[in-house]
């Protein structure tokens, strides 16, 4: 065991130095950091590997020590409950023991030859006489003689039951300490080659970037008022070939905050703006008399007192208050304060008019998103003496993410919580019962192949060569730069390798790869609203993947525009 902490202890050093080199945006540095850690991690393996088989022999001693502890206990248990009914009976010889001895020193000093020859009237009532009383001192004897032993026997097993009893105390503290000092070291083993391959399987900079710019030609939609489609329900377009695999994504991106249409299903559901608010933000003080003065610059737009500000905004559809959702209204604007607020340092710097800050309309919007406005006037979200960015979208897909969460800064005004009335076990427990269920975006396959009908299902053998990217950028992190879609040029100028290199560089590696993928299936975490792992079966075998990771080199290696576009996600077959 010294031996792996050793290793692990020198390779931790070795991955801190390595990380603090200055980061280089060229992918041969990338790739060059990328092999040390495989250097690494393969360091770790043949370090562990010897060790593993010590590892399971000893944690298979700590069981069966266990045990014999276990019937230990339950044989002191019995000892002692036998010695407590030994005492019980006891309780009755003594009085026997008692009336026992004084009988026998009454005896022995009456009971003399004397005195049996002056009362007896003849020899042969003379020698029975004696002989009863012999055979009485001697049942006397006999009954003083057991009890004796009796309470001798007991007291020394007493005695032997205690020490037997601090024996196991300090067996089992020592057995703890050693078991878990065990479970340490083997589980600070694989979680050190965890974290390596999870390292090893990342993406580059380059890759994220790209990923991101691929997203943003989706035009997903962050405000409810939108009227981009962005994404269909394409499950029962026929896309015109057999064995088709879709993924389908639960909401947005942005997942923090407020869901403009989890806040419509909870006005509907009878929850008013300050409940609905609550729903979505935490530690916070809601202050009703802010000051109305403020004035907000709108880039390229002009400047406007808060309150005008606001019905100027398009953030939510109007039409949601004559459909039970005014109180949504209500929500929306007093968080849409509190974000102007925040964002401008109370209006000491600009806003810009476009959803990525607030979409800001050129004219009022009016109606029942005025009567809001004016119904929440000078209520703003606080956080001591500062009004907190509260952050909102258009549809979170059945669950709250923090900030920190989706990889911004924490902050402790978000939280993370399912956004449903009912039960999310499982997938059609929030198809049913998510508050936002009614968004068009809730549940999308994200992109579409105007080839196949324009919809996002992918062919057996497409998904198989995602596999298959994934199988060998953990086997060798200097292939990754090849791994961009195969229907676009390399976005950087290098080589892409189609699905049949793919296939040959696993070959070579002594890597069997999928040529086709009979299964998907998912591990999902309910409670928090995350794919945890992706299982893929297929001609190969089967394979596992955690969840994001398979969500990152789906998006970079997908063709056309199709994506995964949040954590958690569907599998759907045609």
């Amino acid at each position: 065991m010294k031996r792996i902490i050793i290793v692990l202890i020198v390779f931790s050093v070795s991955l801190f130095y390595s990380t603090q080199l200055t980061y280089s945006d060229q992918l041969d540095d990338v790739n060059k950091q990328l092999s040390e850690l495989t250097n690494a991690l393969n360091q770790s393996k043949n370090a562990t590997k010897p060790l593993e088989s010590q590892f399971n022999n000893l944690q298979k001693q700590v069981k069966d020590i266990k045990n014999n502890v276990i019937n230990i206990e339950i044989d002191i248990l019995l000892k002692k409950k036998n010695i407590n009914e030994g005492y019980r009976k006891l309780i009755k010889q003594e009085e026997i023991l008692h009336l026992a001895i004084r009988d026998y020193y009454i005896q022995s000093y009456y009971n003399t030859t004397l005195h049996a020859l002056l009362s007896s009237t003849s020899a042969t009532k003379m020698t029975q006489l004696l002989a009863y009383q012999k055979a009485a001192e001697d049942q006397d004897k006999a009954i003083i003689a057991n009890i004796a032993l009796s309470l001798n026997s007991l007291e020394t097993k007493k005695k032997n039951l205690e020490n037997e009893q601090i024996k196991l105390t300090v067996l089992k503290i020592t057995l703890d300490e050693q078991s878990k000092k065990l479970d340490d070291v083997v589980r600070g083993a694989k979680a050190y080659q965890v974290t390596l391959s999870n390292q090893i399987a990342q993406l580059s900079a380059q890759q994220q970037q790209l990923i991101s710019q691929k997203l943003g030609s989706l035009n997903i939609p962050k405000s409810a008022g939108s009227t981009v489609s962005a994404c269909v329900n394409d499950r029962e377009i026929d896309p015109g070939f057999s064995q088709a695999i879709a993924f389908f994504t639960y909401g947005v991106p942005n997942r923090v905050g407020l869901s403009q249409y989890g806040a419509f299903g909870r006005s509907k559901a009878g929850q008013n703006s300050e409940e609905i608010l609550r729903a979505y933000y935490a530690n916070y003080e809601l202050r009703k008399d802010y000051s109305q003065d403020i004035i907000i610059n709108v880039t390229g737009s002009g400047s406007f007192k808060i309150e005008e500000y606001l019905k100027h905004l398009g953030e939510m559809p109007e039409s949601w208050g004559n459909q039970g959702g005014l109180e949504a209204l209500k929500a929306q604007a007093i968080a849409a304060r509190s974000y102007a607020l925040a964002y401008t340092n109370n209006g000491q710097g600009p806003i810009c008019g476009t959803d990525l800050c607030q979409v800001f309309l050129a004219n009022e919007k009016g109606g029942k998103w005025n009567e809001a406005v004016e119904a929440t006037k000078g209520w703003v979200m606080m956080q001591g003496d500062k009004p907190v960015k509260a952050w909102f979208s258009s549809t979170h897909g059945g669950y709250i993410h923090s900030s920190g969460d989706i990889g911004w800064s924490e902050t402790s005004w978000t939280k993370n919580s399912n956004d449903a009335n009912g039960n999310t076990g499982n997938f059609n427990e929030l198809q049913n019962n998510a508050y936002d269920r009614e968004s068009p975006w809730f549940y999308c396959d994200w992109g579409s192949r105007s080839e196949f009908k324009k919809t996002a299902w992918l062919r057996k053998e497409e998904v198989a060569d995602i596999v298959n990217v994934i199988l060998l950028a953990r086997a060798d992190s200097s292939t990754k730069d090849h791994f961009y879609q195969v229907d676009h040029a390399h976005p950087y100028g290098g080589e892409i390798w189609n699905e049949e290199k793919v296939k040959s560089e696993l070959n070579s590696r002594s890597i069997t790869p999928f040529n086709s993928v009979t299964d998907v299936s998912l591990n999902t975490d309910f409670g928090s609203g995350k794919v945890t792992s992706v299982n893929i079966s297929g001609d190969a075998g089967q394979e596992s993947f955690n969840g994001s990771e398979f969500k990152d080199w789906f998006n970079l290696r997908a063709p056309a525009n199709i994506q995964i576009v949040g954590p958690l996600f569907n599998v759907e077959r045609k």
